[in-house]
């Protein structure tokens, strides 16, 4: 059991943050208005999946390469699953007694432990900075991971509804791996193929109202080390992505799915499609949720850029001289 306090405890009734989560001065985001949505100036693009293929390429290609983020719509997800999981998970969260959660407190002598946890990324300048976030972490993929009785029982949908999910992400980052390989002019199997099998986790976070938005973080600026990564919002917000140097709010897009590009993909592309940099930002008055779902290279492969994309370089710079 993970010995650390819960953030949803240390934010009942104080009007200061403890000292472990103010953040660096250079790493704080500055005055956050309730109305988070207002400060968006550039919007993250979104890629309609029901629209022609010649239409959905080049809108995926300039996304990666310009945003390495995008959202989907149209992406054949239920929404009903999304509407549910999202009211279970907060459910857990929020209106369950700390002792019961706590029975699926995660194990602090592993790394990436399954199970309800308080400190998951800590930011390798400042080992000592704590993100203001609660989350649970659940092992999906491959099959042979996926142990639901490790997963809540309460409310008593939930374990049935992750599991759903998990399938339903599976389908839905293969569909895309294969439309980013075609807007490469790879063929379609390309990333997947680089991947190999999905090692699959998702992790609900829960972001409890902040008294000094201006001093913490709610998840610190990183990039995700695996292959790509499927982001639920709920419609309060507070991610945020570097952009050419600034922070920008990822609004809400109701019923989207935001993908993120991440490290193991910049790779295998040759550099073509940017790794998304990230954060969180934290909310004075409501709490948050989000659902993210990553996709990890298989444990066993060897990540490489693609041959054919080595040979596009290696002509373009002959072109350059």
């Amino acid at each position: 059991m993970e010995g650390a306090v819960r953030v949803q405890i240390l934010s009942q009734g104080i009007s200061e943050v403890p000292s472990q989560y103010i953040q660096p001065p250079k790493n704080r985001p500055g005055s956050v208005t309730e109305n988070i949505a207002d400060l968006s100036c550039k919007h993250v693009p979104a890629v309609d999946l029901s629209s022609e293929k010649e239409s959905v390429l080049p809108a995926i290609r300039e996304a990666c390469r310009d945003w390495g983020a995008f959202h989907v719509i149209n992406h054949g997800v239920p929404t009903k699953l999304l509407d549910d999981l999202r009211r279970a998970c907060f459910s857990f969260f929020n209106d369950f007694p700390m002792e019961d959660k706590l029975k699926y407190a995660c194990n602090p002598n592993f790394a990436a432990s399954e199970g309800y946890g308080s400190r998951l990324l800590v930011s390798s300048e400042n080992e000592t900075v704590l993100d203001w976030r609660d989350y649970f972490d659940h092992h999906t993929l491959p099959l042979s991971r996926r142990n639901p009785s490790a997963w809540p029982h309460f409310p008593p949908e939930y374990r049935e509804l992750m599991a759903n999910y998990s399938d339903e992400m599976k389908a839905l980052v293969q569909r895309l791996l294969a439309l980013m390989s075609e807007s490469l002019g790879l063929k379609a199997s390309c990333i997947e193929d680089a991947v190999g099998e999905f090692y699959q986790n998702i992790t609900a976070s829960y972001y409890p109202p902040c008294p000094r938005p201006d001093l913490t973080l709610g998840l610190q600026s990183h990039s995700d080390i695996g292959a790509i990564t499927l982001l639920m919002q709920d419609n309060v917000g507070g991610l945020q992505v570097l952009k050419d140097g600034e922070w920008l709010l990822v609004d809400p897009l109701p019923n989207a799915i935001l993908v993120l590009v991440a490290d193991q993909t910049e790779i295998i592309t040759n550099g073509q499609y940017k790794t998304c940099v990230h954060r969180a930002v934290t909310n004075a008055s409501k709490a948050r949720l989000s659902i993210a779902t990553f996709h990890d290279p298989a444990k066993t492969v060897r990540i490489s850029p693609v041959s054919d994309l080595l040979l596009f370089c290696t002509v373009c710079n002959k072109e350059e001289e």
